[in-house]
């Protein structure tokens, strides 16, 4: 079935009612944001006699609300129209074109033939990092961006592999997901630097007495509680997307290859050398290695290239290359033996 082909059906639904929930979910943390923000400011700068910080703290809030909001509201379009630029500026990416690299379009068309899917733009990182990601919010801007490296380190079986991973993240809704992921992050970035850099430069405004602001201390403190507290809660939604998508995208592409030995050892070299210079870590959470390593695994936004692997030996039938020692691997890699993956399947050989 077509849709094994990408992952479950529900986690294409879920996907969906995931990106309008965080949409949502951010005009909430802006709103809570911008609050603590203010709070913060009228501690800070005092207010006049007789008026409690909190009460004009709320006060303004309620007339700056309609601002962030439709300031939310636009950036949300902004990011939806040029989420591939801006993307691609902080990135340093650059459009690849057919001449450029037939054979990679080759197999990109190709691949989106099978299935019937939209041919994506394609553009590369002069970078020496293995990795590679998509991005875009519908057909029209709908990119796969690789590295430098990539093309030159991995043969055509494992770029093909790693292009076919792609593909599925597109089709099963997870590049929109994580471009959702992204603009929360920008818009409380931005707003706590609006907040801090009003505060900075506003110490010589403050006015009333001491007596009238006896509660300012406590204001400022409270305010950038509120402001850490949607900080977190956005860590808390990056980190909460469901690491599921790499592996369904890793059997995604082993449904549209027919060669889970090709992703396994594409994987395996992509380990250990994915962190692209200068990239952001929004960016590199798109990715299709971020690192983790063992320790941070759980707070990362993917699984371990190791239970990746163990995923595709387990579920797939795919099978570790023959000189895995030679492969300069990190010292947890060098160990996947085992049969059993996330899955809970068992290798057919057993």
């Amino acid at each position: 079935m077509n849709g094994e082909a990408f992952g479950l059906y529900t986690h294409i639904r879920n996907n969906r009612i995931r990106s309008r929930l965080l949409l949502a979910g951010l005009f909430v943390l802006a709103w809570l944001a911008s609050f603590g923000g203010i709070l913060a400011a009228t501690g800070f700068m005092g207010t006049p006699r007789g008026v409690d910080p909190y009460a004009h703290a709320l006060d303004t809030f309620v007339v700056a609300l309609p601002f962030v909001t439709a300031g939310v509201a636009v950036w949300i379009f902004i990011g939806y129209q040029i989420n591939v630029a801006i993307i691609g500026a902080v990135t340093g990416a650059r459009g690849l074109e057919r001449a450029q690299a037939p054979k990679l379009y080759t197999m990109l068309e190709n691949l989106c033939i099978s299935r019937g899917i939209t041919m994506p733009k394609l553009m590369i990182i002069e970078d020496q990092a293995l990795n590679a990601f998509a991005s875009g919010v519908k057909d029209s801007q709908y990119t796969v961006t690789v590295t430098r490296g990539l093309i030159d380190h991995l043969d055509d079986a494992e770029i093909e592999a790693v292009l076919a991973h792609e593909l599925t993240h597109i089709r099963n809704g997870d590049v929109k997901l994580m471009v959702v992921a992204v603009v929360i992050a920008g818009v409380l970035s931005f707003l706590s630097e609006v907040a801090f850099r009003t505060m900075r430069f506003s110490g010589s405004s403050s006015r009333g007495s001491s007596d009238n602001n006896k509660g300012a201390g406590a204001a400022i403190l409270i305010g950038l509680l509120i402001m850490a507290v949607a900080g977190i809660l956005a860590s808390v939604i990056r980190f909460s997307l469901s690491r599921s998508r790499e592996y369904l995208a890793d059997a995604g592409a082993v449904e549209l290859t027919k060669n889970p030995d090709a992703m396994i050892s594409a994987l395996l070299k992509i380990s250990g050398r994915a962190d692209i210079t200068g990239v952001p870590s929004g960016v590199m959470d798109m990715c299709i290695e971020n690192d983790p390593d063992d320790m941070s695994d759980i707070f990362s936004t993917h699984p371990s290239i190791s239970k990746r692997v163990q995923a595709l030996v387990g579920a797939a039938g795919g099978r570790l290359p023959p000189r895995l020692n030679e492969m300069s691997l990190r010292p947890p890699l060098t160990a996947i033996v085992e049969a059993r993956g996330p899955w809970g399947a068992r290798h057919p050989n057993e």
